[in-house]
């Protein structure tokens, strides 16, 4: 038993240091966000699929070639009775407007500063650094996009929430894709099993449809607009999870972004 949790000491500091306690060599850091090159691969495969999606969405709305599909997927959410009304009784409105929140940026600044804090008290410093700059950065460049593109609320309909800049790409869909998905980057990293970690990401990615599905039922934007903000917002995750991997291996470990394999081969060694 002493020999185990000796072992599982040892174990404990090479884990938080990057150094062997037998031969004091220190080691280069691992990816930050990633686990092999594998899922590098896979993650640069689907951010460059949300690049094309974005641009291509970016040029049908630009064209006008969007035109009609979006009067006609946003007017199917509509009573055809009467446009003011959505689809689904009085409940399923409010449930709508609560789910909007989950993209909201109050919301989501809570979430951010609340995980943020604690990764810093965890001394996962990194993870919390890659969170702060991922979310910041993208929120700017979503506000960016809106007043490059400049695109008109719809207005065939009656808006269901305020709103208060442009439609064209929504920041909703937009911020709570890469938030959620940066999110559930850092939450994997804790994770050891990979059924675990897919459901962790999986949960991310049906957050932030369920966000861009209320903004179109809610009247406050065109399907396209949605459309263009998961692009963009996958894109931006998938750069700044790339970002970090590459960081990660060529600046020394002075601490890890998360290690779910260490603590889980603590445990069994110590029982």
């Amino acid at each position: 038993m002493g020999q185990a949790i000796s072992l599982s000491s040892r174990q404990e500091d090479k884990s938080e240091t990057g150094a062997s306690p037998d031969d004091g060599t220190t080691q280069t850091a691992e990816p930050v966000t990633g686990r092999s090159d594998r899922d590098e691969e896979r993650v640069l495969i689907v951010t460059g699929f949300c690049v094309v999606v974005f641009t291509l969405t970016a040029m049908a709305v630009g064209s006008g070639v969007s035109v009609n599909v979006d009067r006609e997927v946003l007017l199917w959410f509509r009573s055809a009775e009467d446009t003011a009304n959505a689809w689904g009784p009085a409940w399923f409105e409010e449930a709508a407007a609560e789910v909007t929140t989950l993209g909201g940026y109050t919301i989501l600044s809570i979430v951010v500063f609340l995980t943020a804090v604690s990764l810093f008290l965890l001394r996962r410093k990194t993870a919390a650094v890659f969170l702060l700059s991922a979310v910041v950065s993208g929120s700017l460049l979503s506000s960016l996009a809106k007043l490059f593109f400049s695109r008109p609320r719809p207005d065939l309909v009656v808006h269901m929430d305020l709103t208060f800049t442009s439609s064209f790409p929504s920041a909703h869909a937009m911020v709570s894709t890469f938030t959620w998905l940066t999110l559930a980057a850092i939450a994997t990293r804790f994770v050891p099993r990979r059924a675990m970690r897919v459901f962790v990401v999986a949960s991310a990615v049906t957050i932030a449809v369920l966000v861009g599905l209320s903004r179109v039922y809610l009247g406050v934007h065109w399907p396209s607009d949605v459309l263009a903000g998961w692009a963009f917002g996958g894109a931006w995750a998938g750069i700044c999870w790339l970002l970090a991997n590459w960081l990660g291996r060529r600046l020394p470990r002075h601490e890890e972004f998360g290690n779910a394999d260490a603590r889980t081969d603590t445990t069994e060694t110590a029982r």
